[in-house]
């Protein structure tokens, strides 16, 4: 009978620590089992925005990739629409933006994701503009929830006090039937922003704000 209660003492313990380890694990990787797509804008012949020899798509890449990296470290099963500076038009294609964006949304659409997050920088003609900012499409109920708790991250670790915006016009975001949001990350016309946005390091920052808020939009 003695042995009977401490091998089930024993038992008991054994379970209760690796319930403590599994627990855990799963509170080190908030996102597991969600998928996500990150779409690094334009690319290629499309540079985006300029400011003398930045271009905008190729700071658009970076910061994806940052933040591909900080996804997957979270549990999250990530694609990225572009790895390298191309876009995503046809061959020959009389419209290029167009076709590209058509194609973007097609990859988004027919993968089985849970999220897109859509990254790009802001320009306007005043220099005095600056902040991180989200813009959501409500073709998708969700995306406004995305975008509150993305913008409030925003807010937080960037201290950006843009608030979110709602577009219905952008071809792209009207398209995808999935949660997402556009990521305007900030203003290149900006000159203290744009010395920021070449760093790795406000790059990564920028990459944990989402994170961030992708995390507590799946447990708000």
């Amino acid at each position: 009978m003695q042995e009977y209660k401490r091998l089930t003492i024993i038992l008991f313990f054994l379970f209760f620590c690796v319930f403590i380890r599994v627990d855990a694990k799963i509170n080190d990787l908030p996102l597991l089992g969600k998928a996500i797509y990150v779409d690094p804008g334009h690319g290629g012949r499309d540079p985006g925005a300029l400011y003398k020899d930045i271009e905008e798509a190729d700071i658009n890449l970076e910061i994806s990739k940052h933040l591909v990296k900080k996804l997957e470290e979270k549990g999250a099963i990530v694609y990225i629409i572009r790895d390298g500076d191309y876009d995503l038009s046809r061959p020959n294609s009389y419209n290029i933006k167009r076709s590209d964006l058509q194609n973007r949304v097609k990859l988004i659409n027919n993968s089985n994701i849970d999220l897109y997050l859509s990254i790009h920088l802001n320009t306007y003609s005043s220099s005095n503009w600056k902040g991180a900012q989200v813009f959501y499409d409500d073709i998708n109920n969700n995306n406004k929830k995305l975008a509150e708790n993305i913008q409030a991250s925003f807010k937080k670790m960037l201290n950006s006090n843009r608030k979110i915006k709602e577009i219905s016009t952008y071809y792209m975001y009207r398209h995808i039937k999935v949660p997402g949001a556009l990521l305007e990350v900030g203003f290149l016309t900006n000159p203290n922003e744009r010395h920021l946005l070449k760093t790795e390091n406000y790059q990564k920052k920028i990459c944990d704000s989402i994170v961030e808020g992708v995390i507590n939009y799946y447990n708000s």
